[in-house]
């Protein structure tokens, strides 16, 4: 198990335009030749958006970009016709396909907190696709159309435990709150990378805490 703490990610953004990112992974200007991805996680950006701040149109190709929101309301809107609002709870799911190019933004009043992660997907090419899934349950993984993992959300009351997936990666982002893993004490923006889990469980730790958990069975294959 390797961790990764909230005061070491990458910091990004432009707080001129009230935009604050924190890469977990190499990402734009920022490369670590050790650090590119983790299965097939190749990105989890912590991002902050002020009210009225956000990423104007850019392009995205051969990705699977998966969105939870922590606190606002994000907009989205791409150019193969989707726009929508999406919320704490919520789950969204760009597929960039081929290629695709959208917008986020905070259209909102208050502060935007979101976590977005990236991964290699399954295949090359095809349409760009889109979905939201509302109120995600504890206990019911959501799977990527084009990525070979599965994303656990766990929300967790005091002392409550939780066993991570078995898988040959696993990936544990602690959303809010902290959380004991193998001994360790692990607060809101770390996480843990753990190679060949088996039989791990994380419990909450001073309160109720939310984790998100990604459990991969396979690595980027990059043949025809």
């Amino acid at each position: 198990m390797e961790l990764r703490r909230a005061g070491a990610r990458y910091l990004g953004g432009d707080a001129a335009q009230g935009i604050e990112s924190r890469h977990a992974f190499s990402f734009a200007g920022f490369y670590a030749p050790q650090n590119v991805r983790f299965g097939l996680l190749t990105a989890c950006n912590e991002e902050r958006l002020a009210p009225g701040a956000g990423f104007e149109e850019h392009a995205h190709r051969d990705v699977e970009i998966v969105t939870w929101v922590v606190e606002g309301e994000l907009t989205h809107r791409d150019s193969a016709g989707h726009e929508s609002v999406v919320r704490p709870g919520d789950v969204q799911r760009l597929s960039a396909g081929g290629g695709v190019r959208h917008v986020e933004r905070n259209d909102g009043a208050t502060p935007l907190t979101f976590v977005q992660m990236w991964l290699h997907p399954s295949g090359f090419g095809g349409e760009p696709a889109y979905e939201v899934v509302r109120g995600i349950a504890d206990g019911t993984p959501y799977a990527p159309a084009r990525a070979d993992a599965l994303l656990h959300v766990r929300r967790l009351r005091d002392s409550e435990r939780t066993a991570l997936p078995d898988a040959p990666w696993a990936y544990a982002h602690v959303v809010r709150g902290a959380v004991t893993l193998a001994g360790e004490r692990l607060t809101a923006g770390d996480a843990a990378r753990v190679t060949d889990c088996v039989d791990l469980e994380a419990s909450a730790a001073g309160g109720p805490a939310e984790l998100l958990v990604w459990e991969m069975h396979s690595e980027p294959s990059y043949g025809g």
